[in-house]
């Protein structure tokens, strides 16, 4: 339900801006029939107390990177009919959220028919509130046990992902809209190039250590925390990884969309000799083509890179930015969709996009700007069958903790209150008319 407050805020964000404004008169540029309009969560980050992975013993350790462990989260676990009640009363009719690994096979073979129950309460609940269920299987978490095991970079991994495919989805593929094998594969290969220092991948490394003496074996690995001479036996094992857990997936339903999502920039070439091509490569590996053969490809972005023949340039002077001091460019998600689309060859669906921010008002002509070059890319050729926003609600952002705000919706920490934001208003009237 949305306030008073929230509603003059809104119409005064409306009023200020062009592009706001045009958001509100909705009848000029129509996206296609049956288009998905979505909000995209993730178990770890929403649900709160998932004591059986990977993450809460990271966050909990010490030393830690993690600047706070997850906790209850914004207790999702137990409140997710509000969270989709908010997704559908926003006009929406898509809903991406995870399944947690840990909860549905806390030990090696063990099976919780409970969590496999309450999952598939959730997917029966979007269904009945209007809402596709686009369901991720795994979101960078994973049970303790296998990331004991060395995680992605053990061969096993393979097969063991595979089998808890296979039973999540004889249990819950019924119900769901869309399947995604992986959330951004590719991740550590991007922190890596662009985002992390030399210092806090050497902290990595010694709460790693830790964890692996915490729990007695050689190697302590996540699929969003691991050290970088481990990214190549990674990756080399998660690219047969998501081809078997696709293929136990459509063992058990053929007609279901399977895909996986990417972590993607807007790459710019800029003067001559630029490194973009080159760094292309190093960021998306042979995700891309391995994508050739599914049945879309998600395309989660968030910033552009600028590739001089030196590097990276930094963002340009007076240019907004997010919490991390990134640029914040709405055209970017438009041009990782063409280069998603052109190095594919597959159908996109923007799974993530959003802005770091606490400043509503950036996030609020953010939306409507980058849907707008969104469609006009769209009415180029490129096919794109649906859009989900992230995040619907704010939530723990991994290392960074609850300081990042990316959601429509604020959560008070005490009581879990869920109060929406004027940006939830800017994009519920785009996606109700289906139209920018």
């Amino acid at each position: 339900m949305i306030d008073r407050r929230t509603l003059l805020a809104t119409g005064a964000a409306l009023a200020a801006s062009p592009a706001l404004a045009a958001a509100d008169r909705l009848s000029s540029r129509s996206f296609p029939k049956g288009f998905l309009w979505g909000a995209s969560t993730a178990g770890h980050q929403i649900e709160g107390n998932n004591i059986a992975s990977d993450q809460w013993l990271l966050e909990n350790i010490k030393p830690t990177i993690y600047s706070v462990p997850s906790g209850d989260a914004a207790n999702s676990f137990a409140l997710w009919p509000q969270d989709m009640d908010l997704a559908r009363g926003m006009g929406l009719n898509s809903y991406r959220f995870s399944i947690e690994w840990a909860r549905i096979e806390p030990e090696p073979g063990l099976f919780s028919v409970a969590m496999l129950d309450h999952y598939k309460r959730m997917i029966a609940g979007a269904r009945e509130r209007g809402l596709n269920p686009v369901v991720t299987f795994n979101h960078f978490s994973a049970p303790r046990w296998f990331s004991a095991m060395g995680g992605w970079t053990n061969g096993e991994s393979i097969q063991l992902f595979a089998r808890f495919c296979d039973r999540a989805a004889r249990h819950l593929a019924d119900g769901i809209s869309h399947a995604i094998t992986f959330n951004e594969p590719n991740i550590l290969l991007v922190l890596r190039a662009v985002i992390l220092p030399p210092q806090v991948l050497e902290a990595q490394k010694t709460m790693l250590a830790e964890a692996a003496r915490r729990m007695g074996t050689p190697k302590f690995t996540a699929l969003n925390a691991a050290n970088l001479d481990d990214l190549d036996a990674m990756q080399a094992n998660l690219v047969p990884a998501h081809k078997a857990a696709k293929a136990a997936i459509k063992a058990v339903r053929g007609d279901l969309p399977v895909g996986l999502s990417l972590s993607m920039f807007d790459d710019q070439a800029i003067g001559r000799n630029s490194l973009r091509d080159a760094k292309r490569r190093e960021l998306y590996g042979n995700w891309l083509e391995t994508a050739r053969a599914d049945d879309f490809l998600g395309v989660q972005n968030y910033e552009r890179n600028m590739w001089s023949d030196k590097g990276k340039l930094p963002p340009p002077k007076g240019a907004p930015l997010n919490y991390s001091g990134a640029e914040v460019y709405a055209p970017s998600l438009a041009g990782a969709v063409r280069y998603a689309h052109q190095a594919s060859g597959v159908p996109i669906f923007v799974t993530e996009h959003g802005v770091g921010a606490a400043d509503d008002s950036i996030r609020a002509r953010f939306i409507p700007a980058a849907l707008a070059e969104l469609q006009k890319t769209m009415a180029s050729g490129v096919p794109v069958m649906g859009y989900c926003h992230w995040s619907l609600i704010d939530n723990f952002e991994w290392i960074f903790g609850y300081r990042p705000k990316f959601g429509l919706h604020s959560v008070d920490p005490t009581t879990f209150a869920r109060i929406p934001k004027p940006s939830a208003a800017v994009y519920g009237a785009i996606a109700r008319a289906n139209a920018i």
